[in-house]
């Protein structure tokens, strides 16, 4: 079963490293909790900055991201033991012109093959679906803005959702059909799903109603799976960037979207 497991980031801007800690809570009842620092980052053999959640694997682990650090500086890949010790299994942007990837900004999930799928906001064209062992061997399963006018999207800030088909699906903060004033030249985002293979379709562009009311731009985070539903599985996407967001940062916007 896996477990998503919360951290708790601290960014030292006057030293550029993060600090992170596993907190483990007991029942409720107890009068008192224990809170354990497992592993501070130093920023750069370690990694920096990671702001994204761990997913506890079926091997016990604990794997995640940082968005800095490594030996380039462009994220990496860790593993880190309930004791706290820590494997950096994979630095971003390890080949020539950052095919690869770089700085990935959400979280890992763990597929039932073992593997961990994940995506970098950055590298590739314009953001990249990677997925790694557990071992650190990575493969890019497809790269963003690779057609015209980046229809497929662009910048997938937010990470994926496994869905019961074995499908994965996600969001880019641009790319797609439709541009808005809203939003980016390069589009205002869309939903897409990818097979473990590395096939891509995109679901839907954002702002392809008069006015952006469909929203634009999904945020990190933002998508998640309810509940199945008679009519099929669904997903929640949201908040987006839309006419509210004149007066808002973002908008409460949250969108259907039926696998």
């Amino acid at each position: 079963m896996k477990q998503i497991v919360n951290t708790v980031a601290k960014l030292n801007w006057g030293k550029t490293y993060a600090a992170f800690a596993l907190c483990a809570m007991t029942a409720i009842a107890l009068p008192a909790q224990t809170f354990t620092t497992l592993h501070a980052f130093e920023g750069k053999d370690d990694g920096a900055v990671p702001v994204a959640g761990l997913v506890q694997a079926t091997n016990g682990d604990f794997y995640g991201t940082t968005i800095y650090g490594g030996a380039n500086n462009d994220g990496t890949v860790f593993k880190i033991t309930p004791s706290g010790t820590l494997t950096m299994l994979y630095s971003f942007c390890a080949q020539s012109g950052c095919p690869d990837g770089w700085q990935p900004s959400a979280g890992l999930v763990q597929a039932a093959s073992g593997e961990f799928y994940g995506t970098t906001s950055n590298g590739g064209v314009n953001g990249t679906v990677f997925k790694i062992s557990p071992s650190g061997t990575l493969t890019t399963l497809y790269t963003f803005c690779t057609q015209i006018m980046c229809t497929d999207g662009s910048y997938p800030w937010a990470g994926l959702v496994q869905a019961t088909n074995g499908d994965f699906y996600g969001t880019t903060t641009q790319g797609g059909l439709f541009t808005n004033y809203y939003c980016s030249t390069l589009g205002c985002g869309t939903i897409f799903k990818i097979d473990p293979s590395g096939t891509l379709t995109t679901l839907y562009s954002f702002c392809s109603q008069s006015g952006c009311t469909d929203g634009s731009g999904p945020s990190p985070g933002s998508f998640r799976r309810p509940t199945g539903t008679s009519t099929g599985q669904r997903f929640l996407v949201g908040p987006t960037q839309g006419p509210s967001a004149m007066a808002m940062a973002r908008s409460s916007k949250s969108r259907r979207v039926a696998s």
